[in-house]
């Protein structure tokens, strides 16, 4: 079992270590030569900075069925975890599940549809997080990590 980060600008890098661990599970945290990462717990590979460079790289080192977790605001790289029997979270909190991925990809396909065919929609960034937001990242990811570890005893018993 490992977690895998999509670290790129990624903000719950920080709380994911400390409570990795805590469960003293490793981490390996994926970016892309545009960003500078270090990290005195996680392990840190960089790859180059073409498209979708990082989401490949990270879904090559998946296992399957080994219980690995994969954090990330990507729900192509999300969909593509669970194809490999991971467990994937949104930096909000939010699990993404073979119940819910086909409605979020979507989802996201409309909403980009839409930015395209409407040159005035002008999109404001993402709003500031908040400590609210990380302690229900945190309070979420541990749950995951509980239920990953449950999970994974069960297959190997």
């Amino acid at each position: 079992m490992q977690i895998f980060v999509d670290a790129d600008a990624c903000p719950v890098v920080r709380i994911v270590e400390r409570i990795a661990k805590e469960y003293k599970i490793p981490v390996t945290l994926l970016c892309d030569t545009n960003h500078v990462l270090t990290s005195d717990y996680s392990k840190v590979i960089v790859v180059g900075a073409g498209a979708d460079s990082v989401d490949f790289k990270l879904i090559s080192l998946l296992k399957k069925g080994e219980g690995d977790i994969v954090v990330t605001q990507d729900y192509g790289v999300a969909a593509m975890a669970l194809g490999k029997e991971a467990f994937a979270i949104h930096q909000s909190g939010k699990w993404y599940t073979n119940e819910n991925i086909d409605q979020m990809l979507m989802e996201r396909h409309l909403a980009k549809k839409a930015r395209r065919s409407n040159s005035k929609n002008h999109l404001k960034g993402p709003r500031k997080r908040t400590e609210e937001d990380d302690q229900r990242f945190a309070d979420s990811f541990e749950k995951m990590i509980q239920t990953a570890v449950r999970c994974y005893h069960i297959q190997k018993n």
